[in-house]
């Protein structure tokens, strides 16, 4: 009899923590959430953190940069900088140490839901997609295709229902927008439809960020209410590395900055190419780089929310080519993030950038160690950190949610190991000790930290090889390949009114049909998602 109570109570907790576990978990009970903050790992002693500094103000007052367009040498020369006889433009010290004055330090990147808004300062970390892939991967096959407008807004909505995605920078370009205006336009209203979450873009000319801009009065309500709270932020690539001044993402940056939209400042030189092939050095190049875009920003609009993004990419030596799964990579990464915290201002960095074609092996190492130890070392928005293959050319659906898996697990080893009277837990076994049963499988603290300490992967398998063997023996991608048709034939948000939606058609010219934005449409048929 004493043993059947005995299995009968095991019985009776093994239950009811699987009942438990598949309720959905209330957002206040969660064990991770937005903004958890890093810092612990620091690949950069202090002195050198100051010395990188110093590096990167006499690069910027020496070296300058090439081909500023003449609105930037209008305004740097009246701060106190200086155009060279060959043309490069000159950034003094005190006006960088001036800047970094004033820069705004304490700002929100706003989501079109309050409850996506994230505060990007001191170490809180955020992870999003990013990236400018060329070509959808499908998970099973391996088969490449061209990107479309379509892909992208299914991208959106997927990100809008993954909780450890936080935010969603356009990850791919819509190969079948041949006209730039098309494309900046539209990749901008399939993100802002397919997700309330916070959205970042690019543009190609200022005009478009003109047109773009009035798209998203139109959502906001009027201009008053989109400066209020600009959901949508613009990733600029200013600068050619190295120190080469873009000039249409120069006007671009100009036309945001002006139209109050938070702006990614991000120079991606490539280590060994157009960056130092010294680590140090190509953290110096990209810092520098970033000080003097910064200082551009703030003399247009004093204390206009920036995001430093030093992005120093990495070389396989040997080929030249790309290597965005590379250990260095993540060092690399880490070690900017730790520079931009010294300056005490909003970063975002990359990591994420698989070099493997499909989520496989290789995928899951690469992404694991980039983004955990960009995630660690404190870095407020980390891009490119779900869905990206082949170092950036290439998207995949069921690798987003694959990555928010990854990514849950990741910010479970940011959130740590909280000590407090309760968690060291002297109460929980002196009640199993001396009260029995001998585990801890049953008491009431195992069952209240279920949910708000441990997380669980969604589409991982923790099961043992028996059950495995009776579920069909499937693995991570058949199972994110069935998750994601699941949300892509059901979720299409509706936070856009159809009357909204209808008067921004009527006034711009959107190429993502309605048809592709509601249920029982032929690219996610209901019945793929039992497949």
């Amino acid at each position: 009899m004493a043993d059947d109570a005995v299995v009968q109570r095991r019985r009776g907790g093994r239950n009811a923590r699987r009942e438990l576990r598949a309720q959905p978990i209330p957002e206040a009970e969660r064990a991770v959430w937005p903004g958890l903050e890093g810092g612990l790992y620091k690949p950069l002693t202090e002195p050198q953190v100051r010395r990188i500094h110093e590096a990167a103000l006499t690069a910027l007052e020496e070296i300058g940069f090439a081909d500023p367009i003449p609105s930037c040498v209008e305004l740097v020369t009246a701060a106190g900088g200086r155009l060279t006889d060959q043309g490069r433009l000159l950034f003094p010290r005190k006006l960088i140490e001036e800047t970094l004055e004033k820069a705004a330090r304490r700002f929100v990147l706003h989501g079109q839901h309050p409850k996506h808004d994230m505060e990007v300062w001191g170490s809180k970390v955020h992870f999003g997609t990013a990236g400018a892939a060329v070509h959808i991967v499908d998970a099973a096959s391996g088969v490449y295709r061209e990107s479309t407008l379509a892909d992208l807004y299914d991208a959106a909505r997927l990100v809008d229902s993954l909780d450890n995605i936080h935010f969603f920078q356009r990850p791919l370009v819509a190969r079948d927008m041949e006209d730039p205006r098309d494309l900046d336009l539209n990749t901008c209203y399939a993100s802002v439809a397919g997700t309330r979450k916070h959205v970042g873009t690019s543009f190609t000319q200022p005009e478009h960020v003109e047109e773009a801009v009035e798209l998203l009065h139109m959502v906001a309500g009027g201009e008053e209410a989109w400066r209020a709270r600009p959901f949508v932020s613009m990733s600029n690539c200013f600068v050619v590395p190295p120190f080469k001044f873009a000039e249409d993402a120069c006007r671009c940056l100009e036309a945001g900055v002006r139209a109050g939209m938070p702006i990614l400042l991000l120079a991606a030189g490539q280590a060994g190419a157009t960056s130092p092939a010294a680590l140090a050095g190509a953290v110096v190049q990209e810092v520098a780089e970033c000080l003097g875009a910064l200082a551009y920003v703030n003399l247009i609009v004093p204390g206009h929310p920036a995001i430093l993004g030093p992005w120093p990419f990495v070389s396989d030596l040997r080929t030249g080519a790309m290597s965005g799964g590379s250990g260095e990579q993540a060092v690399l990464m880490a070690a900017c993030a730790q520079v931009v915290q010294f300056y005490d201002l909003p970063g975002g960095m990359a990591a994420g950038m698989t070099d493997a074609k499909v989520p496989d092996a290789q995928s899951g190492y690469e992404k694991g160690y980039t983004e955990a130890l960009l995630a660690q070392a404190g870095c407020n928005m980390v891009y490119e950190a779900a869905g990206m293959h082949a170092s950036l050319l290439g998207f995949c659906h069921e690798s987003l949610v694959i990555d928010n898996d990854m990514i849950g697990s990741v910010m479970r080893t940011v959130r740590g190991v909280e000590v407090s009277d309760e968690s060291l837990s002297l109460e929980a076994m002196r009640q199993v000790c001396e009260e029995g049963p001998a585990h801890y499988l049953g008491p009431a603290q195992t069952l209240g930290l279920m949910q708000s300490d441990y997380v669980y992967p969604e589409v991982g398998d923790r099961s043992s090889p028996k059950e495995w063997i009776e579920r069909g023996s499937t693995n991570v991608v058949d199972k994110a390949r069935a998750r994601t048709r699941q949300v892509l034939s059901q979720h299409y948000p509706e936070h856009l009114d159809p009357a909204l939606d209808a008067a921004i058609r009527e006034r711009f010219d959107i190429k993502l049909p309605r048809a592709a934005m509601a249920p029982g449409n032929d690219r996610w048929p209901l019945s793929s998602a039992a497949e």
